[in-house]
């Protein structure tokens, strides 16, 4: 996957949903436009937007430009969509800002549910740069919405995508600006640029000062996982494939398959080269394998599983 070309499989272009009159105009500002933008979402927080079908546009589609956005199918007729409502609106309000939560109601937009093929809510994707990453359907508690929205992130990073959400007029004061962690903010204009190496850089810079700071810990896997990914030999499988105990190939497949959302691959393959190897091999494999527990957080389920599986095999 390139900086350059999104893609992913799976995803979905919405190009043709764009308005070519009486919408916002191709580079306006998002909500741009009489009557398109859509409305803050009644309690949902200061990154959740009510979006129809006259805002599509201008609300998702040129928003997904500059950053993630989260896209929620729901109706007001299923339990399932009240449940997990709540659940994505505190997901929101905790990224502050890295995605933004646009919840559609299929009951009185029909139009754009048909377009997106939503036959049941809650229907969950991601939107980046005008193209869909379908994400989850049915209820799904916080640690596994967590999960899929991480994965969304690290997709947008992988693409240069890394601006940040502004919060939704009249969730908080009009004019408040979003609150910016400016230990972040070279890291983040970096990777937005496609300076990889910048922002590789940017991040040391913050661990040579804080060691602890697992934010900074995970960005600096995620930018870096990123790096190791752009220009991968068409033949990397087969080589893996053909060789066991080719450490470096095998890292190579966990790290693409891991950028393609195929976690638990990533981590199996690894865990199965730490138990098949020895010496520096070995040690290299299961190093990397604790870089990847970062991109994806030491909260996740999949993590806590594999580390126990890494215990098993090592002791």
């Amino acid at each position: 996957m390139s900086q350059a070309n999104f893609s992913r499989p799976g995803a979905i272009d919405l190009s043709a949903l764009r308005k070519p009159a009486g919408g916002a105009a191709p580079g306006a500002a998002p909500g741009a436009g009489a009557g398109a933008a859509g409305a803050p979402a009644a309690g949902g927080g200061a990154y959740v937007l009510d979006v129809t079908e006259a805002a599509f546009q201008a609300d998702v589609i040129e928003r997904s430009l500059q950053h993630p956005v989260v896209v929620e199918f729901w109706s007001p007729r299923s339990g399932a969509s009240n449940q997990l409502a709540p659940i994505l609106a505190a997901l929101s309000t905790e990224y502050d800002g890295k995605f933004l939560l646009a919840r559609i109601d299929i009951d009185a937009n029909p139009g754009l549910a048909q377009a997106v093929g939503v036959q049941t809510v809650p229907l969950v994707i991601g939107v980046l740069r005008g193209q869909v990453v379908p994400l989850f359907q049915g209820p799904v508690g916080e640690p596994e919405a967590r999960q899929y929205v991480d994965q969304l992130l690290t997709v947008a990073v992988a693409n240069g995508i890394a601006g940040r959400a502004q919060p939704v007029a009249a969730a908080g004061p009009v004019d408040a600006e979003p609150v910016v962690d400016e230990r972040f903010v070279k890291a983040e204009d970096a990777v937005g640029a496609g300076d990889l190496d910048g922002a590789i850089a940017a991040y040391e810079e913050i661990l040579a000062q804080t060691p602890g700071d697992a934010e900074a810990k995970a960005g600096l896997s995620r930018v870096q996982l990123v790096k190791r990914t752009q220009d991968v030999p068409a033949d990397f499988r087969e080589k893996a494939a053909e060789d066991a105990a080719d450490v470096e190939a095998q890292i190579l497949v966990a790290d693409v398959d891991l950028m393609g959302g195929h976690v638990e691959d990533a981590f199996n393959r690894l865990i199965t080269t730490v138990q098949n190897t020895a010496g520096e091999d070995r040690n290299k494999a299961r190093v990397h394998l604790l870089e990847l527990f970062e991109v994806v957080g030491a909260d996740d389920e999949r993590v806590v599983r594999a580390r126990q599986r890494l215990m098993m095999v090592l002791f």
